[in-house]
């Protein structure tokens, strides 16, 4: 792997569909050039647990915003891994069940929760690696590195389905309702590179990812 240190501020962004390998290789990007790594999906199924430990209706858009502002969530940020505490305590290891996978689309599809992720992620400084749906194009639009991870939904569930006990056709049905609800986000940012994941192993998507950065970053 290509090893370099990036100077401050840098962020590069990797949007595309659920499963088509953003986090992995988000966190071997990270890695490889020693800075952290960011999730924001965990802001969002951060906000579809607090509506379901209260017993909120998903489509309750003030309520929701009321859970935000008056429980703490904080993202932590490391360089392999990211960890969500809700007022102190730490719900990370709750947040990938296949109920949460269900419903954070459709939790998620609220402007003010999306505004809210936006102004949390806003708030970080860079340099990082920052993996999402709409990181190049609505959050860090100004971003120096932007990626887009694709895959047919396929073999995007063959890989959830190895990463949960649930019926293949089962995850298939998932993604493709998760990509009708998140159609807004999927789009790529226009200078996005983008990469089909589909006959890819996880280290040939970050050395292509790393050849990208070095590339750009060459005199």
């Amino acid at each position: 792997m290509i090893v370099s240190v990036l100077p401050d501020q840098i962020i590069i962004t990797l949007d595309g569909p659920a499963a088509s390998g953003k986090s992995s290789a988000g966190k071997g990007v990270a890695k490889a050039l020693g800075i952290p790594f960011v999730s924001s999906g965990l802001l969002y199924r951060a906000a579809t647990y607090l509506m379901s430990h209260y017993g909120v209706a998903f489509h309750d858009d003030q309520a929701l915003l009321q859970l935000l502002y008056t429980h703490r969530v904080e993202l932590i940020l490391q360089v392999n891994d990211n960890r969500v505490l809700i007022d102190g305590k730490d719900i990370t290891d709750l947040l990938h069940s296949d109920e949460i996978d269900h419903t954070v689309s459709t939790v998620a599809a609220h402007n003010s929760l999306r505004e809210w992720v936006g102004e949390r992620l806003q708030e970080l400084h860079g340099p990082f690696v920052i993996e999402g749906r709409d990181m190049g194009t609505a959050v860090f639009p100004q971003a120096a590195y932007k990626f887009y991870l694709t895959a047919p939904v396929e073999i995007r569930a063959r890989r959830r389905f190895d990463e949960r006990e649930a019926d293949l056709e089962a995850v298939a049905t998932s993604l493709r309702r998760r990509d009708r609800l998140d159609a807004k986000q999927l789009t790529p940012a226009k200078d996005a590179i983008c990469i089909d994941t589909t006959n890819q192993t996880l280290a040939q998507t970050i050395e292509q990812i790393l050849a990208y950065v070095h590339a750009a970053r060459s005199p």
